[in-house]
């Protein structure tokens, strides 16, 4: 009986941005309560939302470089550019104290990144 050697998996920069997206928003998440219950709180979610807008901004870069050199399908550009239109927007929201639109868009937003990192 023959065993099969598996390499290692390697994580591409496109599944490091996608996860990367996802865990800052997941603590946008968190840093939102404690806005609500901690004096800190506000300054923790404002440097949250710029870190989350960062991390939107390496997705595209990501999934620009995981097209290009590739030839692959350009459908990863079109994810990651519309998920930092709604980040920008996001940003937007927060910063007009929306928060009847601002939080249902930061839950979509939470659940679009996990489903483009279970799809990667």
């Amino acid at each position: 009986m023959a065993t099969q050697a598996t390499a290692p998996h390697r994580y591409s920069f496109l599944q490091i941005a996608i996860t990367l997206q996802t865990l800052t928003i997941f603590l946008q998440a968190v840093s939102a309560g404690l806005l609500l219950t901690a004096s800190y709180g506000e300054t923790l979610h404002g440097v949250g939302a710029r870190v989350m807008y960062g991390a939107s901004m390496l997705y595209v870069l990501a999934a620009v470089l995981a097209w290009k050199p590739g030839g692959g399908s350009p459908r990863p550009v079109w994810h990651a550019s519309g998920f930092l239109a709604l980040a920008s927007v996001q940003v937007v929201l927060g910063v007009a104290h929306i928060p009847s639109v601002h939080l249902p868009l930061g839950v979509l937003m939470f659940g679009l990144s996990l489903l483009a990192l279970a799809r990667r």
